[in-house]
C-alpha cells in the first residue's frame, strides 16, 4: 500500500542526512504517488516572490515568473485559504470558497493559466508554528485522489519536511520561529501583525485577510496593547525583536 511508503519516510525522515538526501528521498515518494511538483516554502506575504519563499521544491519551467508578472499571489485562492486553514486541502475546492469575491475572475483564469502549465490540481498542506502560519507543503501536477488517512500523513509529514528544512538552511529562523515568547496573540492578529511587517496598509490588510479596515484596525489596537506598543512602527519593531515576524 502506498500508505505504508508515507509512514515509512516520517519514520526515515530524522535519519535523512542534509538538505540533498531529504529533498531526493522526498521527490522519490512523490513520484509513486504520481505528483510531478511540488513546493516546501515559508508563509507567503504579499510582498515576497515565490523564490525568496522557496525551501525546496520543482515547478513547471517558467511557471514562477508568469506567477510574478501577472501578480497571481494577491488573488491565488489557495494561499488565501491558506491564511485559515488548520489541516491539507485541495486547490480545486478553494475556488467554490470564494464564489462572491470581487477577485473571482482572476482567481479563475489563475488556476486556468495553472493549468496550462501543467499544475492541473494539487494539494497545500499548512505548517503551524506558536505563532501561527509559518509555511506550507504544496503537491501538484496530474489530478491524484488522497484519501482521508493519506491527508491526515502528508499533514505529518509537511511539519518534519519543514521544520526539518528550516534547520538546515535558517538555523537562526528556525531558532526564532520554535522559541517561547509569552505573548498571546490571535491566529488573526498574527495574520495582521506579518502583513503589517510586510509594510501593507490596513485597507490592503483587510483585503487580503477579506475583512474591513475599521476590524484590522481594531486588531492593531489589540495588538498594540499586549505587545506595550505606542504605535504601529514600535509594533512591529518589538515584534521582530521577539522574533513575532521575522
Amino acid at each position: 500500500m502506498k500508505v505504508n511508503l508515507l509512514v515509512q519516510f516520517l519514520a526515515l525522515l530524522e535519519e535523512m542526512r542534509g538538505r540533498a538526501e531529504t529533498t531526493s528521498e522526498f521527490q522519490r515518494l512523490l513520484e509513486f504517488y504520481g505528483f510531478d511538483y511540488y513546493a516546501v516554502v515559508r508563509v507567503p506575504l504579499p510582498v515576497d516572490t515565490p523564490d525568496a519563499l522557496l525551501l525546496a521544491g520543482r515547478w513547471p519551467k517558467g511557471w514562477p515568473e508568469t506567477y510574478v508578472r501577472k501578480r497571481y499571489m494577491q488573488v491565488d485562492p489557495t494561499v488565501r485559504y491558506l491564511g485559515h486553514a488548520r489541516e491539507g486541502f485541495r486547490w480545486r475546492d478553494t475556488l467554490d470558497v470564494y464564489r462572491a469575491s470581487p477577485d473571482r475572475k482572476r482567481m479563475e483564469r489563475m488556476m486556468v493559466d495553472a493549468r496550462q502549465n501543467g499544475l492541473e490540481d494539487g494539494y497545500i498542506f499548512p505548517v503551524h508554528g506558536r505563532r501561527g502560519l509559518l509555511g506550507s507543503l504544496s503537491l501538484g501536477g496530474r489530478p491524484v485522489d488522497l484519501e482521508s488517512i493519506e491527508m491526515s500523513l502528508f499533514d505529518g509529514i509537511a511539519r518534519r519536511l519543514y521544520w526539518k528544512l528550516i534547520h538546515e538552511i535558517d538555523p537562526e529562523m528556525a531558532a526564532r520561529s520554535s522559541a517561547v515568547v509569552d505573548v498571546d496573540l490571535t491566529r488573526r492578529e498574527m495574520e495582521a501583525l506579518m502583513l503589517l511587517g510586510a509594510g501593507m496598509t490596513s485597507p490592503e490588510i483587510g483585503r487580503e485577510l477579506g475583512i474591513s479596515s475599521h476590524t484590522v484596525d481594531w486588531y492593531m489596537n489589540g495588538i498594540q496593547e499586549k505587545l506595550g506598543a505606542r504605535n504601529r512602527h514600535h509594533a512591529i519593531a518589538i515584534a521582530f525583536r521577539l522574533g513575532l515576524v521575522s
